[in-house]
């Protein structure tokens, strides 16, 4: 490797650190995607010259390439806001199972007894990587409504698991004791990408966002033991960046639900709660609505209003009338700002990056332990499409699924206007004491619809 290419793979290594450190801001994150796509378009410039390409392989290469860079390009461009962490999954599956094959590809080409500086890699690749690929393949699955959301369980389902992590450890320490021909690996790679399904199978749809952050930082690791397989410097520092940030952000998004990673992973989040037992908790209780001229009134003679955004807003593509909203109350003298819970919506960030594509200021946007003691002195909490990060069982409920998780404090406001298309119950399956509370007013709807109802009636109000 030739001195230019050394500092070529440094600078690409620079540019993802400062690209990863802008993304920690809704304000950089924009700054963040195009620095450390900057390092990797400089990463791969510097790793053509390494490559000795035939006149096949040369072609081949470039309409990979083309086909890569097409679907890229396009399925960033057309997905919408909501389909965000479904495409993540993918292109993260994508990832894992590169480096399986790039890991098997250098067994293949090193023989029967390859060094174990290139063996213990490659096979941790071949494991990790088939794990994310068919893992990231049942996230999408699930995110898409391709399979059911709720979690898929079995009697002795742990035990299945168990015996097939045991079958992967022995196979591979065969495999680095023995030898590393074709019968031998790959078996490896089709038991990973059994127990990669088996993995995230029993885990429901509330609890997809985890699941994507573990697979996330599984892909980045078996990315740099591809890098040391091939001796790669670049690979092995933005696999180690995207392994160790994915770790992290798993940790962060465990405490915001308040359970830990392993009840996340295999406590079968949901299972036990349907809508037809939230129905019934809810019998014998009313909820009060309201027109839109009256809350539009309420809203204009306010304060201090909270917008609470939650999956119903990106649903609806409403982050534009939300806007709309806040400038028209900001208008009249109303103090607007917003609160951002680390799980709402179905990854983190989402509600964030929701509205600032619909330019809401980011000096507004607050996150959760920022904002929690400003809602006792707001007028209002509006809520809109939010759910479970606002749901006071969380605090008052031993024995809820969610008891224990942080909460926005939004039932502490003097009044609450609770927008929904119903009285469906979140992802964690289970009722909203907030909708039944004293100071809440029900506002049914599609969130795009309402929010612009509300607009005019502030106007006339």
């Amino acid at each position: 490797m030739t001195v230019a290419i050394t500092l070529a793979y440094l600078l690409a290594a620079v540019l993802f650190i400062l690209g990863l450190k802008q993304l920690s801001s809704p304000k950089g994150a924009r700054n963040g995607n195009f620095t450390a796509a900057a390092g990797m378009v400089v990463a791969l410039g510097a790793t053509v010259p390494l490559l000795h390409f035939t006149s096949a392989g040369l072609i081949i290469t470039g309409i990979g390439i083309a086909i890569g860079g097409l679907v890229g390009t396009v399925g960033a461009r057309m997905v919408r806001m909501t389909a965000i962490p479904q495409m993540v999954a993918l292109f993260n599956g994508v990832g894992g199972g590169a480096a399986a094959l790039v890991a098997v590809a250098e067994l293949l080409k090193f023989g029967v007894h390859p060094q174990f500086a290139v063996l213990f890699p490659s096979v941790f690749s071949i494991v990790i990587g088939s794990i994310s690929f068919a893992g990231s393949a049942v996230a999408f699955a699930k995110l898409q409504e391709l399979m059911t959301g709720t979690p898929i369980t079995y009697p002795g389902q742990q035990i299945v698991n168990g015996v097939l992590a045991a079958a992967i450890v022995g196979l591979a320490i065969a495999i680095l004791a023995l030898a590393s021909v074709p019968l031998t690996f790959l078996p490896l790679m089709v038991l990973a990408l059994i127990l990669g399904v088996a993995f995230v199978l029993p885990i429901g749809g509330a609890d997809m966002p985890v699941v994507i952050s573990v697979l996330n930082a599984c892909t980045g690791l078996a990315v740099a033991a591809s890098g040391f397989t091939l001796n790669n410097f670049a690979l092995i520092v933005a696999g180690t960046l995207v392994g160790a940030s994915g770790s992290l952000l798993t940790k962060l998004m465990s405490d915001a639900m308040g359970r830990s990673l392993g009840n996340v992973l295999f406590g079968a989040f949901g299972q036990a709660h349907t809508a037809a037992t939230a129905a019934a908790g809810a019998q014998g209780r009313s909820v009060r609505s309201a027109s839109a001229e009256d809350l539009g009134t309420l809203l204009a003679y306010s304060q201090r209003v909270i917008i609470v955004p939650g999956y119903g807003l990106a649903v609806a593509q409403a982050q534009h009338a939300a806007r709309e909203l806040a400038d028209v109350l900001e208008k009249r003298g109303v103090d607007v700002e917003y609160a951002i819970h680390p799980v709402a919506g179905r990854m983190p960030g989402h509600m964030n990056v929701l509205l600032a594509e619909a330019n809401v200021p980011y000096e507004q946007l607050k996150e959760m332990d920022q904002v929690n003691d400003d809602f006792k002195n707001a007028d209002v909490a509006l809520i809109v499409g939010a759910n479970d990060v606002v749901n006071p069982a969380a605090r008052n409920t031993p024995g809820s699924p969610i008891y224990g998780m942080p909460i926005l404090n939004a039932d502490q406001a003097k009044n609450i206007i609770f927008m929904k298309r119903s009285m469906r119950p979140g992802f964690a399956g289970i009722d909203n004491d907030l909708m039944f509370g004293p100071n809440t007013v029900m506002f049914f709807g599609d969130a795009k619809d309402s929010l612009t109802k509300l607009v005019s009636a502030v106007k006339a109000a």
